[in-house]
């Protein structure tokens, strides 16, 4: 067997372990006392925990939620001793950050109840495409600015990761744009309720003003 690929077994695994880090749910217990998950939308988000607790708790968890996918695919896939640029370096680096995501939105350290995906994305994104990620990170800022719906600036953003690749960066390689397909899908699925009250006008806006429960 090509010890290659049981190295990127195991980077896999710990991508998914990485990301399975319940950041909201332990930040939230042992500097509040709560479990995020009981309040607001119950999602264990940075968005939740910045509607819940405010930015003093919501900010560090949505950069350790950024971390979870940026540093294990920028660590790991190094050490594989795969060629950087070559097709199994891409391979390796975009599942170990569809792990890390799927880590996130079903984790194994608090009963797979997890998030939406989002910040752990955009960290993966950073490390594998730096420069359509400040474009979805833009994407984001404008939307939330103009509409206040964090939702709605998410998905807008995941959009714009494929079509960023393409059509800026005119990127050839199909295992990237084909990655980029698949998180965007990810994150619609993830978002599916969030959609029907968008469509609705149900949405609730969020201004990260602090709101905590008693």
């Amino acid at each position: 067997m090509d010890m290659h690929w049981v190295y990127a077994g195991i980077a896999m695994v710990l991508s998914y372990l990485c990301g399975s880090i319940p950041t909201s749910v332990w930040w939230g217990k042992a500097f509040f006392g709560l479990d995020v998950r009981e309040h607001g939308s119950r999602n264990a988000g940075a968005t939740n925990t910045f509607r819940v607790l405010g930015p003093k708790a919501g900010v560090p968890v949505l950069l350790i939620d950024i971390l979870k996918g940026f540093a294990p695919v920028r660590v790991l896939a190094w050490w594989s001793g795969l060629e950087s640029g070559s097709g199994d370096f891409t391979w390796l680096r975009v599942c170990m950050v569809l792990a890390a995501v799927l880590g996130h939105l079903y984790p194994v350290f608090a009963g797979f109840r997890g998030g939406k995906g989002v910040a752990t994305s955009l960290g993966g994104v950073l490390a594998v495409h730096p420069g359509a990620a400040l474009v979805c990170v833009g994407v984001f800022a404008v939307v939330y600015g103009l509409s206040k719906y964090v939702s709605l600036g998410s998905l807008l953003a995941v959009i714009a990761f494929p079509l960023a690749i393409e059509l800026v960066w005119h990127e050839k390689n199909d295992v990237m744009l084909g990655f980029a397909v698949v998180l965007c899908v990810i994150v619609f699925w993830t978002h599916r309720t969030n959609i029907k009250r968008l469509l609705k006008g149900e949405e609730s806006k969020m201004r990260f003003s602090r709101s905590i429960p008693s």
